[in-house]
């Protein structure tokens, strides 16, 4: 199987298994899914760590408003009154406007923040460095993990215009949002690898060769964004000790300017009655002179 180290710009993202024999288009189809799939894992964990602060979010004519805006409009939360976290809630008003400030005590809260630490070493960027492959089932179980927390704490569900819902819904609007610029479209979607975009109707083998055991860096793009940065020639680790060994060497170069020119003549090596003394046992012999 080749392995894909996949990267995004020149930041690591996951690795990935296949064979020589794939169409790079399916191919590229593959990796936008799980890198799309590990965003929406981002994006969902986020929100539920501030549902677990601030409750559910409120209707979308409710959102910003102060409580004085709101009584003055007579607009309710009808949602957030269904919509009730297990065990109770206390208050704690969020400070942004966007939820309505119920949240669920301790125990549900742990729930919620344990789901989402575990959501997010099984897609962490950190695989990559461990050397463990992200299969896109990972990513589903990820989401599911997330669902199955909101569904115990929330066994009502949440309303259906909370984005949380609506990212496991996959009907989700991220028009106008920082997200939207990191989602890539599969139908706009570029791979490159060692500088060359790769053909969609050309095949992997064509590209790398038919040795399965090849292991290689390629990049997602988006149409018309260029061609990513090519690869360094050294890593950044050899870089690091390239210069530190640089450094050390003109230290000792500093060091040997500020030395005596003369001052081998007290080193043994110079004594022209070294090997005199050695050949006549007198080369550790030390002599005291007394009154």
């Amino acid at each position: 199987m080749v392995l894909l180290h996949v990267k995004r710009g020149d930041e690591s993202q996951f690795l990935f298994e296949t064979n020589s024999s794939i169409p790079v288009e399916t191919l590229t189809s593959e990796l936008v899914v799980i890198f799309n799939g590990r965003l929406k894992v981002s994006r969902v964990c986020t929100e539920i760590e501030e549902l677990s602060k601030h409750g559910t979010m409120l209707p979308p004519d409710m959102l910003g408003l102060t409580d004085e805006q709101v009584e003055e409009l007579k607009l309710v939360d009808e949602w957030g009154e269904k919509c009730v976290p297990s065990g109770g809630w206390v208050s704690n008003a969020d400070p942004v406007g966007r939820r309505n400030g119920r949240q669920p005590l301790k125990k549900m809260q742990d729930v919620l923040e344990k789901a989402v630490a575990d959501a997010k070493l099984m897609i962490t960027k950190k695989l990559v460095e461990q050397g463990t492959i992200l299969q896109l089932k990972m990513v589903q179980d990820a989401l599911d993990l997330l669902r199955g927390a909101v569904m115990i704490v929330y066994p009502m569900q949440l309303p259906p215009h909370d984005p949380i819902r609506m990212e496991f819904s996959n009907t989700e609007d991220l028009e106008g949002t920082q997200a939207s610029l990191e989602v890539i479209e599969p139908c706009k979607a570029q791979l490159w690898f060692a500088g060359k975009l790769l053909p969609n109707d050309a095949k992997l083998r064509d590209v790398v060769g038919g040795n399965e055991k090849t292991k290689i860096i390629v990049k997602l793009a988006k149409v018309n964004e260029g061609a990513p940065g090519r690869e360094p020639v050294v890593s950044e680790e050899a870089r690091k000790q390239m210069m530190m060994h640089a450094y050390r060497r003109q230290e000792e170069l500093k060091k040997l300017e500020q030395d005596d020119d003369n001052q081998y003549l007290n080193s043994s090596w110079s004594d022209s009655r070294s090997l005199k003394r050695q050949v006549h046992g007198l080369d550790d012999v030390k002599f005291r002179f007394t009154k």
